[in-house]
């Protein structure tokens, strides 16, 4: 009888990821970052603050981030597809009705169901469904998956500065409403769940965490709280940062593409290196990477200086969302995978929306983005220590299991 590792593994395997990065690229490119090209468009239009508008950014965050429990529970029990189903209706009903709003709180409120009913049945649930169809070789199926969401992240501010130039911000809106429904519905048909069940065919072969789930998670939790709320300052503020510096308009989203195209490749070697190190150690790696550069934004003062420095960052940025995904399917029971990655990748949203508010809120109290970056990097730190004391603890438990 052949090992479980050694059973062929059905090809369909690919298209599933492939599908799940095209999925991502358009639900969470316009969810995660998206408004970073209507934050001036709206201030000047209604005369809010830039802690107000990049709010609107953060009350979409906070609906991952619960909408992903909800919705990760949900799809431990019901065909991906269908979450997938809802997810797309959800997010085009709410970016066209957004498309007429006039008052901050519309806004807060369409894209917080965006969020909770859009990205929260995207995300955990399609990225476990793709670690499910994978028993060799998932870190960088999960690294292909999630490299989606950096090329949507960096496409659909760059395309919607664009489009906002041309017909104005309500159109805009209007437009992404239409394309989500074009693309969505369609991808959502191939989020069909692995032959084996929604362990998937991995079940079959993993080992299990030498620690406790009651241990995992929280620590899990906390730590993707600080990678991602250094991560988000310049996501959503480096284009209105390049705007401040550098005096140009929707030229400003270029650099934010190439950091977001940069940080594909990021994604996929991150992804095989923790196939290669193990996750932990591909996810500290990484996370290294991103802080140490992130002050590096304060230094620049030109447009080309931006299109340069966007490369050295983004590979180590693209490379951290890989590591919180692998170490997640790594360290969680496969049969609750998506619930679990749906709690923990609620904090990480709950760290997105902190992080992209606080950049604001300085900006309006300092009048500059220092401070913003600043505390991104004391955030990365507190996310690395985390990371490396449960890689510690692990690795002893793993010897005294031994």
């Amino acid at each position: 009888m052949k090992e479980a590792a050694e059973i062929p593994e059905p090809r369909f395997r690919w298209i599933v990821a492939i599908s799940a990065a095209m999925l991502l690229a358009v639900a969470m490119g316009t969810l995660v970052n998206g408004m970073s090209a209507f934050l001036v468009p709206l201030e000047e239009a209604f005369g809010w603050q830039r802690a107000e508008t990049s709010a609107i950014n953060s009350f979409g965050l906070i609906g991952i981030a619960l909408g992903g429990i909800a919705m990760g529970f949900l799809a431990d029990r019901v065909a991906t597809r269908t979450v997938c189903l809802i997810g797309a209706g959800a997010m085009c009903a709410a970016l066209m009705l957004s498309a007429h709003a006039t008052a901050l709180w519309q806004f807060y409120a369409l894209f917080f169901v965006a969020g909770a009913l859009g990205g929260g049945a995207f995300f955990a649930p399609v990225i476990a469904l793709v670690g499910g169809w994978f028993r060799r070789g998932a870190g960088l199926a999960i690294g292909i998956a999630s490299a989606g969401q950096a090329v949507g992240q960096g496409l659909v501010p760059f395309g919607s500065g664009y489009l906002i130039e041309t017909v104005g911000w309500q159109s805009a809106l209007s437009y992404l409403g239409i394309i989500c429904a074009v693309v969505l519905v369609p991808l959502s048909f191939a989020m069909i769940d692995p032959p084996d069940g929604k362990g998937g065919v991995a079940a079959q072969v993993e080992g299990g965490s030498t620690l406790s789930p009651s241990l995992v998670l929280p620590a899990l939790s906390v730590a993707v709280l600080g990678c991602c709320a250094g991560m988000a300052v310049p996501l959503i503020h480096l284009v209105p940062l390049i705007q401040i510096v550098c005096g140009v308009g929707a030229e400003a989203g270029g650099p934010l593409l190439l950091m977001l195209i940069t940080a594909i490749a990021g994604r996929i070697f991150f992804g095989r290196l923790a196939d290669t190190i193990g996750p932990l150690r591909a996810w500290m790696v990484a996370t290294a990477w991103q802080t140490a550069l992130m002050l590096g934004f304060m230094t620049l003062g030109t447009l080309q200086a931006f299109w340069i420095f966007v490369v050295l960052y983004g590979f180590g940025y693209g490379g951290v969302m890989t590591g919180v995904l692998v170490s997640v399917r790594a360290l969680t029971p496969a049969s609750r995978r998506a619930s679990a990655t749906g709690i923990v990748l609620a904090f990480a949203w709950l760290g997105h929306a902190a992080g992209g508010w606080q950049g604001g809120l300085t900006f309006d109290v300092a009048g500059t983005y220092f401070w913003a970056f600043a505390n991104a990097t004391v955030f990365g730190l507190m996310n690395l220590a985390i990371i490396g004391a449960i890689y510690l603890v692990s690795q002893r438990r793993s010897v005294l299991m031994s």
